[in-house]
């Protein structure tokens, strides 16, 4: 089997709670050795936020809930109590020998503990020291804490997500799961293969990377943040409708509903056969997508009246036929059971202490010459807390003297 693309890569992992482990997560399933510094006694904040948690083989209470177990497989977990000065000490140290090091503390809070940016280069000089916050290292908002529905807000993306006006439960909406968090994550991976690209094509210099939830959320707007850019204008709240084709949007059957993204005049004339209406293809209301879109309010009335007069199936399979993108809206026991989606292996099992074929979601990257086959169970808290500190000369006696102080 050909070694992953990060193998031989160290990083340092201080990120708690999601964007940044979902960031070293990635790059340990790209083959890096992934370092997780937990504070002794009760780890990462996201092991504290809420059930399911798994099942203790022997009934007790732990701190390995599904928060936690989404963002920290292929990890090492290594307890470091890093507010004294013999923890600190212990970073710094396995610092020397990484190629990574990746934080997300408030702005400041590493330096009091000579941990920031500027103390690691100075021993270690070509280390990417990745910062990921809710604002960034610069500018006024800098010291605040940041979290994802906070930024969704703050972002813009609530304003443009949500019921359209005039309906009802109108106003702006939170999308469901942490998108910022996991986008955030997606760019400090980005810059950090970057960075460590630089450094070896280009001198050997390593860098501070600046990664913040605000600036992801504002440029993942894109598209919506551009029509203002243009013309001054936010966009409406569109509810489910999409985004460039019309009509596109949720319509109810006569069991459910499905999604419908009609994206150019050829799928039109096609939808309107399979609806059995090709006469509105030539209305001069509907011919061209612009016009479509600008009588869109009429449009998607006239197709929500005829979907409603079959089932999804039926209507599923002829669009379908028709070569028009749809689709029904899957619960989460849909998706996992979806034959696409077992095809692909989305779905893989791994062996934890709790629960020996416990299911995560693979990542989502496939490679056809370095594919990522093996995962490992997220640890359980400080579980390699001794062979790590090993490699940097501590002894079985000294780690469990610093156990007994409570540094480790």
């Amino acid at each position: 089997m050909s070694a992953l693309p990060l193998s031989g890569i160290k990083i340092l992992d201080l990120t708690r709670v999601l964007a940044g482990p979902l960031s070293a997560q990635m790059l340990a399933d790209l083959g890096a050795e992934v370092i997780k510094i937990e504070r002794p006694g009760g780890g990462d904040d996201a092991r504290a936020f809420g059930p399911p948690y798994l099942e203790d083989p022997e009934g007790k209470q732990n701190n390995n809930n599904s928060f936690y177990l989404c963002a920290n497989r292929n990890k090492k977990s290594v307890t470091v109590n890093i507010a004294s000065p013999e923890g600190q000490e212990i970073i710094r140290e396995l610092a020397k020998s990484c190629d990574v090091m990746m934080e997300n503390y408030k702005v400041g809070d590493l330096k009091r503990y000579k941990l920031d940016y500027e103390t690691i280069k100075a021993i270690n000089p070509g280390i990417i020291y990745c910062s990921v916050t809710g604002f960034g290292q610069t500018g006024p908002y800098a010291p605040r804490a940041g979290y994802d529905a906070i930024l969704q807000a703050m972002g813009g993306l609530m304003s443009v997500t949500g019921h359209l006006d005039g309906e009802p439960g109108a106003g702006p909406m939170k999308v469901g799961p942490s998108i910022v968090d996991y986008m955030t994550g997606m760019n400090s991976s980005i810059g950090i293969l970057a960075a460590l690209y630089h450094r070896k094509a280009n001198g050997g210099e390593g860098q501070h990377v600046d990664v913040c939830l605000f600036d992801t959320v504002i440029a993942s707007l894109s598209h919506y943040a551009q029509i203002f850019l243009v013309n001054g204008v936010t966009p409406p709240r569109r509810g489910t409708w999409g985004n460039g084709g019309m009509p596109a949007g949720v319509f109810r059957c006569t069991d459910g509903e499905l999604m419908l993204v009609v994206g150019n005049d050829g799928q039109f004339q096609r939808t309107c056969a399979v609806l059995g209406v090709p006469e509105l293809a030539t209305d001069p209301r509907f011919v061209k997508n612009n016009d479509r879109v600008v009588h869109g309010k009429e449009i998607m009335a006239i197709f929500a009246g005829h979907f409603l007069k079959k089932p999804v199936a039926h209507w599923l399979e002829e669009l379908e036929k028709a070569g028009v993108p749809s689709g029904p809206i899957n619960d989460f026991s849909q998706v996992f059971s979806d034959e696409h989606v077992r095809s692909r292996g989305m779905q893989v099992k791994v062996d934890h202490p709790f629960e020996s074929d416990l299911s995560l979601i693979r990542n989502a990257i496939t490679f056809s010459g370095t594919p990522v086959k093996e995962y490992r169970a997220p640890p359980l808290l400080g579980a390699d807390t001794k062979d790590v500190l090993a490699t940097i000369g501590f002894d079985a006696a000294k780690v469990e003297a610093l156990k007994a102080q409570k540094i480790v």
